[in-house]
């Protein structure tokens, strides 16, 4: 019997505590909306402008009007910058491809060497001094 009084008590318990969370969380997500309204209305501001200013930054700048030197000067730093960066990722991939070369070249040499080492070494018949001396013309 005691055990289920427990149970009772503490469903109970349980009960009220939620209740006074959701009442309390309903008041904290009143306040945050209405601050997060105040906030949007200020970052509208910060967004959009008045048509009076839209309208003179428009005809400021038609699309046929030349550009300004400040802004021809940025453009080709700009290209001057990207070029530079394709100059130096194709110097890097030509010297990549260079050593690679270079040791592909090598292993092949060293592997024909030691061929040809061992084709004289198996048909030398001691007679003649060593091959270095005394190459066989095949």
């Amino acid at each position: 019997m005691a055990w289920r009084e427990l149970l009772l008590v503490s469903c109970l318990s349980a009960a009220v505590l939620l209740c006074m969370l959701r009442e309390g969380t309903s008041a904290s997500v009143g306040t945050r909306q209405v601050a997060g309204q105040e906030a949007q209305e200020g970052v509208e501001q910060k967004i959009f402008m008045q048509e009076s200013d839209a309208s003179n930054f428009l005809k400021k700048r038609s699309k046929r009007s030349p550009k300004s030197q400040e802004e021809v000067n940025a453009e080709n730093r700009q290209k001057l910058w990207v070029d530079e960066l394709r100059k130096e990722y194709h110097e890097e991939q030509r010297n990549e491809y260079e050593n690679f070369v270079e040791e592909q070249n090598d292993e092949q040499e060293e592997r024909s060497r030691e061929a040809i080492e061992q084709w004289r070494e198996w048909h030398y018949d001691g007679l003649y001094p060593p091959y270095l001396y005394n190459r066989h013309h095949i």
